[in-house]
């Protein structure tokens, strides 16, 4: 009998899991711009109701083992709370562009994974017997839908807000950079080197030797100049990006009235500019440890 309601309950998953793949494919085209849009706060506030629904599910197992009715109820009560939240995170997306779209499609994802999760969880848990070691999953598989739903109240709610989370995302790459150079250190004199040399009668204190720590403290005089107007060149970099970012931040406090498509593809086209950026400046930066590429550098107008 356990196995025929678990059978039953596996039907009525695999049903529920196809609609909620159906409504996914909405993320898939852009809403028209004259379809309402749904507001973040909604949005939010039924995120808030798919982490109670995950709750219930999860507190089904908190005691003695349900009964598959209540485990139908409880699956039903959460994906009509999930497809809820989905069609209106779609709507929120009226007006959003590549970036904006993308952070809430990544959210909603987490989201969807983490639910689907916990309802095949709990079906698979449920066989009309009970094993005291199971019961812990169950809640747990809840909890991983708390947090994809608390994730969900950092994301950024509006164009600008994405486009500057983006930027500062490149900002802090091209710190890492800067910082990596700015520890390269020149070639240790050969008297220094006497006094480290490994023991030849003991070989194993040869792999002391090789340590990626050490990769970049062996730059000639001539590659520590290479070096130092290469981070020169960083940090220059690193200080524009940091003024577009106060501008677009300045632009979020100031809530600007036109968010229209036009201003937004200009923000977009800045961001992919810097993401450019980004990835040279990375190239760049693998391009001064020893030995060092100039000809890649003079590709970047370094030299």
């Amino acid at each position: 009998m356990g196995k025929s309601k678990k059978e039953d309950l596996n039907q009525i998953l695999i049903g529920h899991l196809n609609t909620i793949h159906d409504t996914l494919q909405l993320f898939d085209r852009t809403p028209p711009p004259t379809q309402d849009k749904v507001t973040w706060k909604d949005v939010l506030q039924l995120s808030d109701h798919l982490s109670k629904q995950a709750t219930i599910v999860g507190m089904l197992w908190s005691g003695e083992p349900p009964k598959a009715a209540a485990v139908k109820e409880a699956m039903e009560s959460y994906f009509n709370a999930l497809q809820g939240f989905l069609l209106h995170c779609h709507g929120s997306t009226v007006g959003a562009g590549p970036t904006l779209s993308s952070n809430i499609h990544s959210s909603v994802k987490q989201i969807v994974d983490t639910s689907f999760r916990l309802l095949q969880g709990s079906v698979s848990l449920y066989d009309g017997s009970y094993e005291k070691d199971r019961k812990p999953s169950v809640p747990q598989l809840a909890g991983a839908v708390w947090e994809a739903c608390a994730a969900l109240k950092k994301a950024p709610s509006t164009n600008i807000m994405a486009i500057g989370r983006a930027m500062t995302q490149v900002a802090a790459s091209v710190k890492d950079v800067l910082r990596e150079m700015n520890e390269l250190k020149p070639a240790r004199d050969d008297d220094d080197d006497d006094d480290v040399s490994p023991d030849a009668n003991n070989p194993d204190d040869d792999d002391d030797i090789i340590d990626d720590g050490d990769i970049g403290d062996g730059l000639s005089p001539e590659e520590m100049k290479v070096a130092k107007v290469t981070a020169d060149v960083v940090s220059e970099t690193l200080v524009t990006i940091k003024e577009l970012i106060r501008t677009i931040m300045g632009m979020i406090k100031l809530e600007h009235p036109k968010d229209n498509s036009q201003f937004v593809d200009s923000l977009e086209k800045i961001l992919k500019l810097c993401q450019g950026i980004g990835v040279e400046i990375d190239e760049l930066g693998a391009c001064v440890y020893p030995p060092q590429e100039t000809n890649s550098m003079k590709g970047n107008a370094i030299l």
